[in-house]
């Protein structure tokens, strides 16, 4: 990755935001395989081009930095604390992750995370579930009795006047969330990830533009919306995903419809490969 400067920030800024990594053939990390086959290649294989500015990766700065600060604690002798560790797949391929600790004697796994409120508010949590899960098997694989995930979130924009006024609202500017696996949850990862590393092995060998398409889920795709509201007003008094119940609603009781276009939030703000995906470019290159 290319790092521009655009506001001159000091130099301790620059080197924060600097990685040496390197990809390496036929092994992903956990958080690539969560990801779109098509947005890790991507990433891949454009590495050196892809650019970035220091001001916008001030979130990823502080989230290591809170993760240095963590990592400095003294671990108890059942503990675990940033360790690496690489898993082989059936088709030769590796995945390859570093969890923050592991507790030995509950079999917890624990993630530090730093979020927005509203991860919290909406309980988008089944990324952080199944990132969890995936460090629970890999370390089932090598001989730990891992069963638990757990996650410890800091939240960057807490408010505390809503947390006293608000009942759905995260009461403290750190949030902790863990779920206990099952079997069951095993066998379900396991055969997604074999499927997964068939997916990437099967894209590695074609063009940018013959790569699978990311899913709706992948993409973070809202779809498309229709609002019945009165006219002038800027709130709608409903808003539906089918064109034609919000047409008959508004048909019946004398009132507009406006139209809300769906948009895919990872390619918009979050895919550092967005620039090399035709998907973006023939949807949102023109708006760039």
């Amino acid at each position: 990755m290319k790092l521009t400067n655009a506001l001159n920030l000091p130099q301790p800024f620059v080197d924060a935001a600097t990685s040496d990594y390197r990809y390496k053939d036929k092994r992903y990390s956990v958080t690539a395989v969560m990801k779109g086959a098509r947005q890790a290649i991507l990433e891949r294989r454009h590495a050196d081009e892809i650019t970035n500015d220091v001001a916008d990766m001030v979130w990823a700065i502080f989230g290591t930095a809170v993760h240095r600060i963590l990592q400095d604690a003294e671990e108890t002798k059942d503990q675990l604390k940033e360790n690496w560790l690489a898993v082989d797949m059936p088709n030769g391929y590796q995945l390859s992750g570093i969890f923050d600790l592991y507790d030995d004697f509950t079999g917890t796994v624990t993630d530090y995370k730093t979020c927005s409120e509203w991860k919290v508010v909406y309980r988008e949590f089944e990324d952080w579930r199944k990132q969890t899960l995936i460090y629970c098997w890999m370390l089932r694989q090598i001989g730990f009795d891992a069963r638990r995930g757990e996650i410890v979130a800091i939240i960057k924009d807490h408010n505390k006047r809503k947390a006293e006024t608000e009942s759905d609202y995260p009461k403290h500017p750190v949030y902790r969330i863990a779920w206990d696996f099952t079997e069951k949850d095993f066998k379900e990862i396991a055969y997604w990830l074999n499927a997964r590393f068939v997916i990437i092995a099967d894209a590695e060998k074609v063009p940018d533009e013959a790569l699978p398409l990311c899913s709706d889920e992948e993409r973070w795709h809202k779809p498309d919306k229709w609002a019945v509201k009165k006219k002038g007003n800027k709130r709608a008094k409903r808003v539906f995903e089918s064109e034609a119940e919000a047409r008959a609603m508004a048909e019946a009781e004398g009132l507009e419809i406006e139209f809300r276009p769906g948009e895919d939030g990872k390619c918009k703000q979050y895919c550092s490969a967005c620039e090399f995906c035709t998907y973006w470019q023939q949807t949102y290159g023109k708006e760039a």
